[in-house]
Order: C-alpha cells, then sequence, then structure tokens
C-alpha cells in the first residue's frame, strides 16, 4: 500500500496540562484507566478522506488528555489505511509519548480475500496481529480485539488465539466487541484457564440502542471487565444534524454506513423529545448522549469519532455536566418507550 503524503509542522509540543483536562476510569478489575473519552479511528482516517485534518484531530485529542486511540485492521478506506495513516502519524508526532498511550486493533471482519481473511480462526487473527503491527510499526498494541463472534470456529481457538498474541508479546491485554452476553461469558471462562489479562468488551451502547442492558453489563461485572461504549451518537442520529431533516452529503443521505434515511425518519420524534431534555440541560444532543452514558461508572470510556476539530470540542464539553437528576432520567427513559 502507498504512503501518502501528509504535512504539518514538526515541531508539535502536547500540551502540558493535558492530563488535569481529562478524568481516566479504572477498567473493569484491570490496572488501566482509560480515559472517558476515547478516540476512534472508523471514519475520517482513510485515504479518501483529508488526512491534514485527521493529524490536527489526533492532536487536539491528546492535548485534550485523550490516551486511547482506537483501530482495526479493515478501518479505511481501503482495508488496513487508517492503521497506515496512524503509522505515519505515531511516527511523525507521537512516537515520544508511545508510553502514554493505550494503542488498540481488531480483526474479525472481511480482510483479504479467500477463506482465511475473515471472522475468528487462529491463522488469521495471528497473521492479522502480524499485519497490523507492521502497517503501525509498533512491536506491540495495548488491547487486541476479536471484533466480532464466530459462528463455525470453536471458541477455544479464537480464545487461545488471543491468548497466543498475548504470551508473544504482540499485544499487552485483549478484549472481545459484538459478543452477547452468553458468549461473552464463555470467552471469559475460556480466557480465565488460560490467565489471558482479558479486560474489556467493545459494543454499541447509546440512548437509541441499550441491548447492552440486557444481560451483558450484568456479565462484565461479574467478570470484572470494562466496557467501552462505541457509536454513543448512533452515527450521528443523536446530534442536531437531523433535526431539521436530513443534510445532503450525510452519513445518512449517502447511505455507505449503518444509518439511513429510514432509520432517521423511524427515530426522529425521538431524537427531537431528547433535544428538548438536552437544551433544559444547557447541552446540545451529542453531549447529552455521551454524558448518559458516562453517568455509570461501570461505562469505563466512550469512543467517539470525529470528522473536524468542532466536532471534537463539542464531544469533550460534554464531560462539564454528567449528572442527571432522577426527573430527567424518568423523562429519558419515557422517550425510550415510545
Amino acid at each position: 500500500m502507498k504512503v501518502h503524503d501528509f504535512t504539518l509542522p514538526k515541531d508539535y509540543q502536547p500540551e502540558p496540562g493535558r492530563y488535569a483536562k481529562m478524568n481516566y476510569r479504572r477498567c473493569g478489575r484491570s490496572g488501566i484507566r482509560l480515559p472517558e473519552l476515547s478516540l476512534g479511528l472508523w471514519h475520517n482516517f482513510g485515504y479518501a478522506d483529508n488526512l491534514l485534518i485527521a493529524r490536527k484531530i489526533l492532536r487536539r485529542s491528546f492535548d485534550l488528555g485523550i490516551t486511547h486511540f482506537d483501530l482495526a485492521n479493515n478501518y479505511g478506506p481501503p482495508f488496513g489505511a487508517a492503521e497506515e495513516a496512524f503509522g505515519n502519524f505515531l511516527k511523525k508526532d507521537f512516537m515520544p509519548y508511545r508510553d502514554q498511550l493505550i494503542i488498540s486493533t481488531k480483526a474479525g471482519y472481511d480482510m483479504w480475500d479467500g477463506p482465511y481473511g475473515n471472522f475468528g480462526s487462529r491463522k488469521y487473527l495471528i497473521a492479522s496481529i502480524d499485519q497490523s503491527l507492521e502497517r503501525m510499526g509498533l512491536e506491540y498494541v495495548d488491547i487486541f480485539y476479536h471484533h466480532r463472534p464466530d459462528p463455525d470456529t470453536p471458541l477455544e481457538e479464537t480464545m487461545g488465539a488471543l491468548d497466543q498474541i498475548v504470551r508473544s508479546g504482540k499485544a499487552l491485554y485483549v478484549g472481545i466487541s459484538n459478543y452477547p452476553a452468553d458468549l461473552s461469558m464463555q470467552a471469559a471462562e475460556i480466557l480465565e484457564g488460560l490467565k489471558t489479562p482479558f479486560i474489556i468488551h467493545q459494543a454499541r451502547y447509546s440512548l437509541l440502542d441499550r441491548w447492552v442492558e440486557e444481560g451483558l453489563t450484568d456479565v462484565l461485572s461479574k467478570k470484572g471487565l470494562g466496557l467501552i461504549a462505541f457509536s454513543p451518537l448512533a452515527q450521528g442520529l443523536l446530534s442536531d444534524k437531523y433535526i431539521k431533516g436530513i443534510p445532503e452529503g450525510s452519513r445518512a443521505a449517502k447511505s455507505l454506513t449503518y444509518l439511513t434515511s429510514i432509520n432517521v425518519k423511524e427515530s426522529i420524534e425521538q431524537v427531537l423529545e431528547l433535544n428538548k431534555v438536552a437544551e433544559s440541560r444547557g447541552q446540545s444532543l451529542s453531549q447529552m448522549a455521551i454524558s448518559w452514558l458516562l453517568k455509570d461508572s461501570s461505562v469505563a470510556s466512550v469512543l467517539i469519532g470525529v470528522s473536524s476539530l468542532e466536532q471534537l470540542d463539542n464531544n469533550y464539553e460534554a464531560l462539564a455536566n454528567k449528572s442527571f437528576t432522577e426527573k430527567e432520567l424518568n423523562i429519558i427513559d419515557q422517550i425510550m418507550k415510545k
């Protein structure tokens, strides 16, 4: 893959007071503390995007005390592009601060052609971590996730591969993503038996999508695992972007992601009512959506994705008001039941 040229002045010096700007939460029962906001590189870091803006977002994130950068092997586009771009940014800006960062990546979705570039076999996962490390120019990642359950590969094989990755020094901790409660429990028990440092579950979680509350959070609590929530704004639906319709060029208009115009139409009445609650709190809807997730200490971090410095700063301001009255929570619950 060709490395694209993207430049900024090379004299980047992080904000000296950055760690005073962020709260850090213990990830389950592990020794790791994650920033309340983590930065995901799913969108806006591929070679179809403006990498100058992407680099500015990474710098600004670190200046705000965001120490956790989350990737996956197939983030882009094209596949692998986000990891390669991040590796370039890391080399130019952040390598002196490597030990101050939590860098994670994943494997489990389509990555390369043929029967061995997908799901959860030992062959796929071992090959994938090697490729990810090469793209990022790293000797190890802090967290390596299996990205989704594999209905055909025995769970013992997949978890055994995660264990091997840690024992080979290619990851410090492991996690899983998109696993339902029952499989999460089974995975935890297998990894406990192997004495693998399994610390985290990355799950889709938002005001509009609360499936994790139907058993998964109980499993995580019982097993001492941290929860990091992705898609906290439901692909942008929990923002003011769609309150007056579907803007041209938005994710819903492009139909290139999981958010479609149908999703917007089905949820817009709830979104409008939630926006009123947010306004009464002196917050934007996106800020309230993030604050609502962080109201519970069981959420170790909220994983945000942004395309501009303005979006990043807006999300960061959510941390100024994470408290909810009982009345506000009741109103929100009633809205979500409609």
